[in-house]
């Protein structure tokens, strides 16, 4: 199980999910819904070396930031 911190900075919102696998599209499918623009077209810019991501809007601005904690089933 992959634990995972959000942190959506103008919402100013921060929660944790556990998931089975990392990707892009189950980590839109945890993001979206919490912003309160539903517009958003969101983009990941995620380090396996660090183990965290910078969430940005489609435009290249920071919305929020992840952290992932438990990366024993990543492969």
């Amino acid at each position: 199980m992959i634990k995972i911190e959000f942190n959506l900075e103008q919402e100013h919102i921060r929660w944790f999910a556990e998931m089975h696998q990392l990707n892009s599209d189950i980590l839109r499918r945890h993001i979206l819904p919490k912003i309160r623009s539903g517009s958003y077209s969101i983009d990941i810019d995620y380090c396996e070396k660090t183990n965290s991501g910078i969430i940005l809007s489609n435009l290249g601005h920071r919305v929020g930031s992840l952290t992932v904690f438990d990366t024993q089933s990543i492969k």
